[in-house]
């Protein structure tokens, strides 16, 4: 009768709940004082919890980041223009839940896509959907799929994604169509979803980056409105890392 019990739990796809199950069977002492109810809510419980962990691995998959990196992970020993207490606030992820944008600049070196794929972590554990893209890659993308006609699919689901990660933004100068393609992404987004754009550019060049003055007139306004900014500052964290890292070698 166990044995049936717990091959029907998972055949129902409650693997948390058969899991917990088992647990119980084996430590008899452990839970022969509660109430039959009270092992219920148990088995409740843990299949809730399992669901939740699934759910927060099969997100950070589909997010794609460039770098594994956690909000605990941050360094705050070596002066970045950033504080602890910025991001716990965004860390908190109202400002996603609001469906406000994050503009992150700063030197090359200086940690931006760590602290970009950090906060995306974060949001995936909150349950949020999350892509990281490249800004080359996504128009590569995008410019393949005009091609092979899935193009305005693919700006749907760009759409639901809750937060858009777009890396490198400004490197290269824009091609008339990927403009568009941008303006496509702002104009669906706007209002309903976030997005947090990497640079090394200073904000107020932005708009030169873009090369037309009426669309970019219209990108930045959907990007920059309500949006929180970090503005990164001081010597290349990757140059300090290879240091520490020739030190300990030499040492």
């Amino acid at each position: 009768m166990t044995t049936q019990t717990l091959t029907q739990l998972r055949q129902l796809k409650l693997g948390g709940m058969a899991h917990a199950l088992q647990t119980q069977l084996e430590q008899v002492g452990t839970y022969e004082g509660l109430s039959f109810i009270e092992r219920l809510d148990l088995l409740l419980e843990q299949e809730n919890l399992s669901r939740d962990q699934r759910k927060q691995a099969r997100l950070i998959r589909q997010a794609r980041f460039k770098l594994s990196a956690s909000v605990q992970a941050i360094d705050y020993q070596h002066p970045r223009n950033i504080t602890q207490t910025q991001i716990a606030r965004l860390a908190q992820s109202d400002w996603i839940h609001r469906a406000q944008n994050l503009l992150l600049t700063g030197p090359c070196g200086s940690g931006k896509t760590y602290l970009a794929c950090a906060l995306g972590h974060n949001a995936c554990l909150h349950g949020y959907s999350v892509r990281y893209y490249r800004l080359s890659r996504l128009l590569l993308e995008l410019t393949q799929e005009k091609a092979d006609g899935s193009y305005h699919k693919q700006l749907k689901l760009l759409a639901k994604v809750q937060l858009l990660i777009v890396d490198d933004w400004g490197l290269e100068p824009l091609k008339p169509a990927h403009r568009n393609d941008l303006m496509e992404i702002m104009d669906d987004r706007h209002g309903h979803a976030s997005t947090l754009m990497i640079s090394q550019l200073p904000t107020d060049q932005w708009y030169a980056s873009i090369g037309d003055n009426t669309l970019a007139d219209a990108i930045l306004d959907r990007l920059m409105h309500n949006a929180h900014r970090l503005q990164l500052k001081g010597e290349s964290m990757r140059k300090r890392m290879a240091e520490l890292t020739e030190d300990v070698h030499l040492g």
